[in-house]
């Protein structure tokens, strides 16, 4: 019988590849080789934010900063290429997309996010800034409103109703929009105070990417040794003790000790921390709902990365009136381990007795 017709009546055929046969969410059991598979997600995105630092200076040193946008092309093109050669086809569902939920959910957060950011050279009683914070919080509340209704949400609120999963969520929000602040404000500073080139300024990523991408290899091996939330919460505390480090710098700070130092505290808490808040994101989650929960995980990432440097420039320029990045990079730097701290709280209170139930 093994040479009949797949699925034919009585057919016991068996496909030769049995990882391509599997079902997405089966590709990756849940134990040690799923802890594998998401600490390698985890440390390819927390490096490569970290790496694209150091290959643009060297770009915008060598050519033109706009080949840091060209580069993206050859790179996405080699993506869809390898998506379609090594990523296998999952069985396809009849359904109907959310369209209603889809709108109301990217035009609520890039009003808030421009709300934001207009607050920076507007001030805080700006009346377009704070219409735009008002229609971005409504439309929302709206979109949870239409999810709750919603058939074949984009957005199940299921997801979100684990203590685990919440907590993670709000974690990696504030955790993404601090270190993206971070590369903003400590990229100016090191070529404006510093008096650093584009390519200095690059290379002097490298103490954070190298420390980073070497405790990312030991993920899998610690999350076995001491569990998944331990590692979340001593990630983001050692993050945050280097932001508030970095938060001393000044206009005569050496970059060995007030800035590399720091470096090295922030690559580790990122090592340690990224891959286990991914999975965090994503525990007792049912097939059904796998791709929706690490769609709200990468959202949370990307929407934490745009209001967390929104929210650190309108803060900084807000404490300094007088444009002087010497000033404003400390006071971001200070927002940043503020929001560092609110990822550790909502972990704390959170992820952790979440964990504990779910044991």
């Amino acid at each position: 019988m093994d040479d009949c017709v797949p699925r034919a009546p009585g057919c016991r055929f068996r496909d030769p590849r049995p990882d391509l046969a599997r079902p997405a969410h089966r590709a990756f059991p849940a134990g040690p080789e799923r802890t594998r598979a998401i600490a390698a997600y985890g440390s390819t995105a927390g490096i490569g934010a970290s790496l694209g630092l150091v290959v643009g200076g060297v770009l915008s040193d060598l050519t033109s900063w706009r080949v840091g946008f060209l580069i993206n092309v050859p790179i996405g093109i080699a993506l869809a290429i390898a998506t379609i050669v090594y990523i296998r086809e999952t069985s396809r569902l009849s359904g109907r997309f959310d369209v209603l939920g889809a709108l109301l959910s990217t035009v609520g957060m890039a009003a808030l996010v421009f709300g934001v950011t207009r607050t920076a050279d507007a001030g805080w009683d700006d009346a377009t800034a704070l219409t735009f914070l008002a229609v971005g919080v409504a439309l929302l509340v709206l979109f949870v409103l239409v999810e709750l209704r919603a058939p074949q949400p984009i957005l199940p609120m299921r997801i979100l109703t684990s203590g685990v999963r919440g907590g993670a969520f709000i974690s990696r929000m504030a955790f993404a929009g601090a270190i993206f602040g971070y590369f903003f404000f400590i990229s100016q500073y090191m070529q404006t105070v510093l008096g650093f080139s584009p390519l200095q300024a690059g290379i002097a990523f490298l103490p954070m990417t190298v420390v980073q991408f070497v405790l990312s290899l030991l993920v899998p091996r610690l999350t076995r040794r001491f569990g998944n939330t331990a590692l979340v919460t001593v990630g983001l505390a050692v993050t945050l003790a280097g932001m508030l480090w970095l938060s001393f710098i000044g206009p005569d700070s050496s970059y060995w000790t007030a800035v590399a130092l720091p470096m090295l505290l922030l690559g580790a808490g990122q090592g340690l921390g990224f891959a286990p808040l991914t999975a965090a994101g994503v525990a007792g989650i049912e097939a059904r709902d796998a791709g929706a929960a690490s769609g709200a995980a990468n959202v949370a990432h990307q929407l934490g990365g745009a209001l967390g440097v929104s929210i650190m420039v309108a803060v900084a320029s807000t404490m300094t009136p007088v444009e002087d990045v010497a000033a404003e990079a400390p006071a971001g730097i200070a927002t940043g381990a503020a929001l560092l701290g609110l990822a550790l709280l909502s972990a704390v209170a959170l992820v952790i007795p979440g964990s504990r139930r779910a044991r």
